[in-house]
């Protein structure tokens, strides 16, 4: 199966989604990773969006082909990029599921983006202003869609478990 993370920075995508992927034994893809070695790479690419999400489906579709689930962490903003995970699913032979995460309460949200830190791996983080003026096209497909404002971390990754669980059912059927 294939979980395919969205969202704005700051909404708790890299959290919950760890935390999905150490319940599933899951492997765990996140395009900020990837980008970050790209760019600190000797070839030095600093606007590594389409080479980070081209990286990163390659990496899920050996994982997909081995029969693993894959978690892929990324904003994936634009319908293009969302399309080509459930194009990637469909070639695998194998569910997708959509998870979708905000942050309803504005000022939770900007307390999380601002008090964001690196981990050592990451070059900058999204300022305030950055995340606001971020292009984030609406979904036209149902995705599950999670309020971090209103849930915790814990409640979060375990609604998302039993979606997965949920979804490879209805598949097996």
């Amino acid at each position: 199966m294939l979980v395919v993370f969205s969202g704005l920075p700051g909404t708790g995508k890299t959290t919950i989604a760890r935390r999905v992927s150490a319940t599933l034994g899951a492997v765990y893809l996140r395009i900020d990773t990837i980008e970050d070695a790209l760019a600190r790479s000797t070839l030095a690419i600093e606007q590594a969006e389409d080479a980070g999400y081209l990286a990163a489906h390659d990496l899920a579709a050996d994982n997909l082909a081995l029969g693993r689930t894959v978690v892929a962490d990324s904003v994936n903003a634009i319908a293009l990029t969302r399309a080509a995970w459930h194009r990637l699913a469909r070639e695998a032979g194998c569910p997708a599921l959509d998870v979708e995460l905000l942050c309803s309460d504005p000022a939770m949200h900007r307390a999380r983006v601002e008090a964001r830190h690196t981990d050592g791996t990451r070059r900058r983080q999204p300022t305030w202003e950055a995340v606001l003026t971020r292009y984030y096209e609406p979904w036209s497909d149902g995705p599950l869609t999670l309020d971090t404002a209103t849930l915790s971390a814990d409640a979060a990754a375990a609604r998302i478990v039993a979606a997965v669980a949920d979804a490879s059912q209805a598949a097996r059927a």
